[in-house]
C-alpha cells in the first residue's frame, strides 16, 4: 500500500511552522503537537477547530485544496498513522516489541506483554495519538468494545471495522481499519494480523459494525474496490 501521506503531512507541518504555529518536528508523523497547531490555526482563522485538515483548512493554510489520492487524505490522520506502522511485528517468545509497549504507555493502557492480543491496542494508539479529544472505549484491548466507540457508519476508508472471531454470539473479536474491499471480503489494516501490522482479507459475513470517530468529520468516500488476488481469508487474528 504505497503511501504519500508522510509527504503530505510534512507539507502541512512546514506551512504551519512558516505561519508561526509549532507542529513539532517536521517529520511526516501526525502527532498531538501537529494536531494542536492545526487547531490553533483554525481558531485564529475562523475555521472549525477540529484539528483535521479538510478542504477548507487546506485552502486557508496551503493556498489550495490538497490534491491527494483518497488513501493519502490528511483528514483521516488515524488511518495515515496506521499505514505508517505497517510492518511492526511482535516479538515471538520471550521479550516484547518496544513500539507496541510504548503505544500502551502513551495511551494510558495497562499492557505489558505483546503475547496478549493487541489489535485493540493498535487501533487505540492510532486514534489517541492523532485525535487528542476522542474518547476511547472502556477496555480498548477488547475488540468488541469498539462497538461502543464513536458513531456507526458505513464501511469506508479509515472507518473502524469490528469483527466476530470464533463465533458470532461469543466474546472474541477483531478490530482494524477499512483499507478496501472485494466482493467477498474487507481488506483490513490492523495489528496482530499474522503477529504484525498488516493488511489481510476478512470475510464480509464476519463484520459486526463499522464505526467512525465522534470528533472527526465524516469523510464520505466511494468504496475502495481492490482485487482479491491469491490471498486467503484471515480466520484467526490473535
Amino acid at each position: 500500500m504505497t503511501s504519500k501521506s508522510v509527504e503530505n503531512i510534512k507539507q502541512i507541518q512546514h506551512a504551519l511552522a512558516r505561519k508561526g504555529y509549532n507542529p513539532g518536528p517536521v517529520d511526516g508523523v501526525w502527532g498531538r503537537l501537529t494536531e494542536a497547531a492545526v487547531r490553533h490555526f483554525q481558531a485564529d482563522h475562523g475555521l472549525v477547530a477540529d484539528g483535521v485538515v479538510g478542504p477548507k483548512t487546506s485552502v486557508v493554510l496551503l493556498g489550495n485544496e490538497m490534491a491527494v489520492a483518497p488513501s493519502d487524505d490528511p483528514s483521516i490522520p488515524w488511518f495515515q498513522e496506521a499505514r505508517r506502522l505497517v510492518g511492526v511485528r511482535e516479538v515471538v517468545g520471550p521479550g516484547n516489541e518496544p513500539k507496541i509497549i510504548d503505544w500502551a504507555k502513551k495511551a494510558g493502557i495497562d499492557y505489558r506483554d505483546d503475547d496478549i492480543p493487541w489489535c485493540g491496542l493498535f487501533v487505540a494508539h492510532c486514534v489517541s495519538s492523532t485525535l487528542s479529544g476522542e474518547l476511547l472505549p472502556g477496555n480498548p484491548l477488547g475488540a468488541r468494545n469498539w462497538l461502543k466507540f464513536g458513531a456507526p457508519c458505513s464501511p469506508m476508508l479509515g472507518s473502524i471495522l469490528v469483527f466476530w472471531r470464533g463465533k458470532i454470539d461469543g466474546w472474541k473479536g477483531h478490530v482494524g481499519f477499512y483499507a478496501g474491499e472485494d466482493k467477498d471480503a474487507f481488506h483490513v489494516l490492523g495489528g496482530n494480523q499474522g503477529n504484525s501490522v498488516s493488511i489481510v482479507r476478512i470475510a464480509r459475513d464476519r463484520l459486526l459494525e463499522a464505526r467512525w470517530p465522534a470528533s472527526a468529520p465524516v469523510c464520505v468516500t466511494e468504496k475502495v474496490e481492490l482485487a482479491a488476488g491469491d490471498s486467503f481469508f484471515s480466520t484467526n487474528e490473535a
